[in-house]
């Protein structure tokens, strides 16, 4: 312990259960060191949406320019909510509801409205995994079923482009290419599923090229993706489930469960396998990729500098999104991690580090993408812009079909998922941990006692399962889709983060916190975090929210007017969280109308007398001096003696 940890080493006490303990209840755990915390926010934070989002985003906002708009959010909106939200967990060791009912029980709904956004995570991202295991089991066949038309799945519109880089052989003068003559030309009359992109084909034989013949054809890893994966209705009707991703659903909940079945236990391990094992599939793919032909001009397609993106607001737009969803904000999952650390943990240097690590992950993922990316364009001799993708098509369709290109395709492709499954993994059991934690602490007396925790996570776990049942249906993708666009909707995310800093800057009182973490860490953070709290982060998440509602319909799917089943759905998936929070003002209302904006008595409050807000120093608002508890004044006495000894 160093020194100034031992200064202040009465207060771990108040990093402890606040409350005395019941017979049989156990007390509230903690990490067994700082590492598995780091590791555990580095899994939740950094996930699917730095290899399949963020380098699709640089590429199509300006490359390198889209840095810009990205280091703005980051720096004005991403680190001080991410701070924010760390901080009040490890200060008041509590999940993300009872944290905020501690510091203000009026807005109590702030916290259940993030939890309702986690339920939504933990029912339908984990159909990803789902995903993912299905690739994962068919990597290991040769060749790779995506990598051929010669399937029960595929139609006869489905044509394989041969790469010279892995089948030399085939552009060898005299080489014979008669196979392509199998394939039934594409016309507009013909019985093909428009789901699906169609990819337009430059056959290389000399009598091809001469007739000037432009043959449309759909690939085969669109047609596994389509007719083998999803088996998607184009009705919005669910249909029967599919038992092969249903077991693979299910595979993926078993892991997860027995994860963190024991709590922190368990998830303090376990993340140090599944937070760092990515990485390194991920170095292996950025070193294989960027030695490939083509490579180059990927990459220079990837960071290519466009000025002139600066100026359109889509363009922020994206980098504020992507800011907000990367970094897990407004989910209550960094609250309840931070709740378990130690009362004197440096949260601060760790928030710092992890948001430099989650950043710096985006950007090298970018390589590792477009460096492959930039050889499927060279060795298929297409422009780069006809091979770029985000989301599931980037990780499902063009990423697969890349690796399918390189001599030893299993190989690669066994890496390339077993990193997806990896890294959707721990951010999937973290979104649990989150969950269970909050319902934890809202009914401690009935949750700490043994066996209970693992009976918990075996309720959420069954439910969330034969909930996600739904997505692996005939029409699941298309309730994917409406989940993930209108459940933790950027409207959503922006309004609860509103809601976060205005209650811990103007009604907590920023000053007032800053005294909490200068206590529990021994100084002062800079105070350019306090004015993003009061200012600059509200306000640039209204105006942003604004841009959001003028630009185009709210209740939208992919630019288009669904009909009004659809509305309804996406309308009460938006606001069922958001009306948690004037909810429970007027719960707290009925509850102690007297007592709506006053902290809990158990907040370890050094200087109580002190204004809970400054402001070019004059005292906004001036502290009230609590009457303290017995408990407090003996924590307090502990203190001064161990400070007279030091």
């Amino acid at each position: 312990m160093t020194e100034e940890e031992d200064k202040r080493g009465p207060a771990e006490e108040h990093g402890q259960d606040k409350q005395d303990p019941e017979e049989g209840v156990q007390p509230r755990g903690k990490w067994a060191n700082n590492m598995e915390f780091i590791l555990s926010m580095a899994g939740e934070i950094i996930g699917l949406g730095n290899v399949w989002r963020f380098p699709y985003l640089c590429y199509k906002n300006g490359g390198g320019v889209f840095l810009i708009p990205y280091c703005v959010f980051l720096f004005c909106c991403g680190i001080p909510v991410f701070f924010l939200e760390t901080a009040l967990g490890q200060y008041t060791s509590e999940g993300g509801v009872t944290a905020w009912r501690k510091i203000c029980p009026m807005f109590e709904g702030v916290g259940i409205a993030s939890q309702v956004i986690v339920i939504y995570l933990n029912i339908y991202y984990i159909v990803v995994l789902a995903w993912a295991i299905f690739y994962l089991i068919n990597a290991f066949k040769s060749p790779l079923p995506w990598s051929t038309c010669e399937n029960w799945w595929n139609t006869d519109s489905c044509f394989s482009r041969a790469g010279q880089f892995a089948n030399p052989d085939l552009f060898n003068r005299g080489s014979n290419w008669s196979f392509l003559y199998n394939n039934s030309h594409y016309t507009y009359d013909s019985d093909i599923n428009l789901s699906t992109s169609p990819v337009l084909v430059n056959t290389p034989q000399e009598e091809f090229w001469s007739n000037s013949t432009l043959l449309i054809f759909n690939s085969p890893e669109e047609e596994f993706w389509t007719y083998r994966v999803l088996r998607k209705s184009d009705e919005m009707f669910l249909g029967k489930v599919h038992w092969d991703l249903a077991l693979c659903l299910l595979f993926a909940w078993v892991i997860c469960y027995f994860c963190i079945w024991k709590g922190i236990k368990t998830t303090g391990k376990v993340v140090y396998f599944t937070a760092t094992f990515p990485y390194l599939m991920l170095f292996i793919l950025f070193i294989r990729g960027v030695t490939l032909p083509g490579a180059g001009e990927g990459l220079k397609y990837y960071l290519q500098p466009n000025f002139s993106k600066l100026a359109e607001p889509d363009v922020w737009r994206d980098a504020g999104t992507q800011v907000f969803f990367s970094y897990a904000v407004c989910q209550g999952v960094l609250t309840a991690l931070g709740s378990y650390n130690k009362y004197n943990n440096n949260c601060y240097r760790d928030c710092l580090l992890l948001c430099c690590l989650n950043s710096a992950t985006s950007i090298f993922a970018g390589f590792a993408v477009f460096s492959v990316i930039g050889f499927m364009a060279h060795d298929l001799n297409i422009p780069i812009s006809e091979v770029t993708a985000s989301g599931p098509g980037l990780a499902f369709i063009v990423y697969p079909k890349a690796l399918s290109l390189l001599p030893g395709s299993s190989f690669w492709a066994v890496l390339f998922f077993l990193m997806v499954l990896f890294l959707g993994l721990d951010s999937q059991f973290v979104c649990i941990e989150s969950l269970a934690t909050a319902i934890t602490d809202l009914f401690p007396s009935r949750l700490r006692r043994p066996g209970a925790r693992e009976l918990l996570v075996l309720v959420i776990a069954v439910i969330c399962f034969l909930l996600g049942l739904m997505f692996v249906t005939e029409g699941g993708m298309h309730l994917f889709q409406l989940v993930d666009t209108f459940g933790p909707s950027g409207t959503s995310l922006l309004i609860i983060a509103c809601a976060e800093t205005i209650v811990v800057s103007w009604i907590y009182g920023a000053d007032r916190f800053y005294d909490n973490i200068e206590d529990m860490i021994g100084y002062r953070p800079t105070p350019v975090l306090k004015y993003c709290w009061m200012f600059v982060t509200p306000l640039i998440c209204v105006i942003t929210m604004l841009y959001n509602l003028s630009k185009e319909n709210p209740i939208s799917l992919n630019g288009e007017l669904p009909g009004p089943a659809v509305s309804a759905i996406a309308s009460l998936l938006i606001a069922i969280p958001l009306m948690c929070i004037p909810a429970f003002i007027f719960v707290s209302l009925y509850r102690d109308p007297n007592n709506m904006i006053s902290p809990s008595k158990d907040l370890r409050q050094v200087s109580p007398g002190k204004p809970i807000l400054t402001l070019c120093n004059m005292a906004i608002f001036e502290g009230q001096r609590q009457p303290s508890t017995n408990k407090d004044e003996r924590n307090m006495k502990m203190m001064m003696e161990e400070r007279s000894h030091v």
